[in-house]
């Protein structure tokens, strides 16, 4: 099925094409764990993107060409193609990226949320930090998401490979790290298991 066909973009290839727009965007998921490791411990089925909700056609502009879907409902495997002056809310936040009908799926765009200088999450509100704490950049110039916020959105799901990664890059959080995402799972999920394990003495 065409749509589950992956044929993903290389970090450098989605850094050359997004770098073309006016606006913040960070390598998310899995990929983003381990640019924050420095290193490739598992295998990847897709490649997520995050980008603020309110930048949606500026990125469209960078993507003029590309077929685009929506996950919509979200969570339920169903796409759309995204209509063009389309104005993408809550709670839609998946866009499916691929350069033609005929070709595999690139990457997902996933939509968060922003006002002003702050982001806050598309899942709980009350998550948020400044825009300028979202990320961090590789020595070569490739933004991702920092782990603190990418193990938060992982949290919701908790799957094996969510589990693989919190344990890579745990011994490497500090502790403001580990106090905001502490602080986020207290909000969000209150009975979480890596609650404890943040809470452990580090190095």
């Amino acid at each position: 099925m065409n749509a589950r066909r992956w044929e993903k973009l290389s970090l450098s290839e989605v850094a050359a094409l997004l770098g073309n727009g006016d606006f913040p965007w960070w390598v998310a998921g899995g990929h983003a764990i381990e640019l924050a490791v420095g290193r490739k411990f598992r295998s990847h089925g897709d490649l997520d993107i995050l980008i603020l909700r309110r930048d949606q056609h500026l990125v469209r502009e960078v993507l003029s060409g590309w077929d685009l879907h929506v996950a919509d409902p979200p969570g339920t495997g169903e796409l759309r193609p995204w209509n063009h002056e389309e104005f993408l809310g809550l709670p839609l936040n998946g866009l499916w990226c691929r350069r033609s009908p005929s070709t595999p799926w690139s990457f997902e765009l996933m939509l968060d949320e922003a006002e002003g200088d702050v982001w806050f999450s598309r899942r709980d509100s009350r998550v948020h930090c400044p825009i300028d704490r979202v990320g961090c950049v590789t020595s070569d110039g490739i933004p991702y998401l920092t782990p603190e916020v990418q193990l938060f959105y992982k949290a919701k799901a908790h799957r094996e490979k969510d589990e693989i990664d919190f344990n890579a890059v745990l011994p490497l959080l500090d502790g403001n790290q580990r106090a905001w995402l502490r602080g986020a799972l207290n909000l969000s999920y209150p009975v979480h298991p890596w609650r404890d394990r943040l809470e452990e003495r580090h190095e």
